[in-house]
């Protein structure tokens, strides 16, 4: 009796104790939601993205959308491909905010996209048969009524006993029955906006008033318009538009305007339309930048200016903080942390707010820079190229020394002390200790800085634009290039951004050439920066 008892025992003590309730419950945990939650979130986004993309035809958009969200799908709502899931976010970013921007500035550095080349051949068709209406003669006047669908405005009109609606995009259609008289007061498919609407709202008016709706397929039979949002009438441009011929006539002066491969409407005197369309150019943005006298002098004077201003923008303050470093870094000064404290404080204040307050300080008329260190004189610092220069380099020294304060002290501290009283005890002055030990040991640690600093003062756009705005005027220059332009602030003027016209096809050229520009000068001083690792 006593073996079957100490066998079953022996069996319960072995047996797996029972699972919990919670333990056997294999549900979703919370992880796994808030995953799902942002994945809905990314989901939602990319569909708008994706949707936005198909409606505009911007297939190029359409399919990387497409592919980034089916890719960040599939990463990670699998078990698989871990290292994916924390590296497609950075992945993702990289190719929208830098690759894609930098393809697509290459794609339109190679077409004349800009004021007047905005859209296709077909909108600049449009364009310019409605800078050319005139009321058809004998037209009738037809009641109407300002309709609505899904945000875009349209008109519906009564013509033949039959309502017809359509948008500026979308010829008239029929879609009913008239009433017996009067405007439409019921559109199937749209929204009618009450007149109280047009009439109160200004910008609905205007968008009333400026809108056309064909009247068909063929431009050249008209369009509606309306004048006070009730009645319509047909329009007719004085412009006859020709697909097969590709030429615009136009019956009030006989001219006839003929296609271009540069995307312009030219008639033979010479005259063009002022409503173009984008085309290809090849390398003829590059090739204007190096031919066209109109634009090669300022932007010689641009360019030259860029070179010294990136040099004395990082040697100058990268001096003054050596220097300053050097005689902080004494143990003998007294206060250092206090004083040091308040050297860095430039570096603090925003750089956009600091040069505004500089221009103000530099004014002519009331600036404190006149009053009180020229005894009230009247120096144009703004407006003299080169004081305007020396002013904006002066405020660029102003806000960077104390960076190359900081980098200095910290390489400074971080020489080795055994090296330098060998040297002393070896009979090496401080003055030869400065420039056999202390200078190359800081040069090896702070050139890679020097380097992007370089790049970086080469692109600051922010000091330029905000003190100055790149002037003074270079007389007779395009684009409203200034002396104190450089090559990133005369991109910014051509591509029109801060008005004028705009050459975003030039402005892109441009910018190429400065990536490679930079890009080559970076490399170069890169391995002109081994030759002092022999110091190490």
């Amino acid at each position: 009796m006593t073996a079957p008892q100490s066998t079953v025992a022996a069996d319960e003590s072995t047996a797996p104790p029972p699972e919990s309730h919670a333990r056997r419950w294999s549900g979703p945990g919370w992880g796994f939601l808030v995953k799902l939650a942002l994945m809905a979130v990314v989901n939602a986004v990319g569909l708008l993205g994706i949707i936005a993309a198909f409606q505009a035809q911007s297939w190029l958009v359409f399919g990387v959308a497409v592919a980034l969200l089916v890719i960040a799908d599939v990463v990670y709502f699998t078990k698989k491909a871990l290292p994916l899931k924390y590296l497609l976010p950075g992945l993702s970013f990289l190719l929208i905010f830098q690759v894609f921007i930098f393809l697509y500035t290459g794609y339109i550095a190679f077409t004349n996209y800009g004021s007047g080349h905005v859209g296709s051949q077909e909108q600049a068709v449009e364009a310019a048969l409605a800078q050319g209406e005139r009321r058809v003669e004998g037209a009738p006047t037809v009641p109407l009524a300002v309709v609505e669908r899904g945000g875009e405005l349209g008109f519906a009109v009564v013509i033949d006993g039959e309502v017809l609606a359509g948008t500026a995009d979308e010829p008239l259609t029929a879609v009913g029955t008239a009433p017996a008289a009067g405007a439409p007061t019921d559109v199937p498919g749209w929204s009618i906006v009450p007149r109280n609407t047009i009439i109160s709202d200004k910008e609905t008016q205007a968008a009333v008033v400026d809108l056309r709706v064909p009247v068909s397929d063929d431009p050249n039979e008209g369009s509606i318009r309306t004048r006070d949002g009730s009645s319509g009438a047909v329009y007719l441009s004085t412009m006859t538009w020709d697909a097969d011929a590709q030429t615009i006539t136009d019956s009030a002066t006989g001219l006839v305007y003929q296609a271009s491969a540069d995307g312009r409407f030219i008639a033979d005197d010479g005259t063009a339309l002022p409503t173009g369309w984008m085309v290809h150019v090849g390398f003829d943005n590059f090739i204007k930048l190096f031919t066209n006298p109109s634009i090669v002098e300022p932007l010689g004077l641009v360019t030259g200016w860029t070179f010294v201003w990136a040099i004395l923008s990082v040697a100058v303050p990268f001096a003054l903080g050596l220097v300053m470093a050097l005689i902080y870094n004494d143990p003998r000064v007294r206060g250092r942390k206090i004083l040091r404290t308040l050297f860095i404080l430039p570096y603090a204040f925003p750089a956009f707010m600091s040069a505004l307050l500089f221009r103000g300080m530099f004014n002519a008329e009331f600036g404190v820079i006149n009053e009180l260190f020229f005894g009230g004189s009247n120096i144009d610092w703004l407006g003299d190229p080169w004081l305007a220069r020396g002013a904006v380099l002066f405020v660029n020294v102003w806000l960077t020394y104390p960076y190359y304060f900081l980098v200095c002290t910290g390489a400074l501290q971080a020489l080795p002390q055994d090296a330098l009283e060998a040297a002393s005890i070896d009979g090496a002055g401080r003055f030869r200790q400065l420039r056999s030990i202390i200078l190359p040991l800081v040069l090896v640690s702070t050139a890679p800085l020097l380097i992007s600093s370089f790049a970086f003062s080469f692109n600051n756009f922010t000091i330029i634009y905000m003190f100055n705005n790149g002037g003074p005027a270079i007389p007779g220059a395009p684009y409203a290039l200034g002396y104190t332009d450089i090559l990133i602030s005369a991109i910014y003027d051509i591509s029109g951004v801060s008005g004028g016209k705009a050459d975003y096809g030039l402005a892109s050229a441009l910018s190429i050439l400065v990536f490679i520009l930079v890009g080559l000068i970076s490399a170069l001083a890169f391995r002109q920066t081994k030759k002092l690792e022999e110091y190490q």
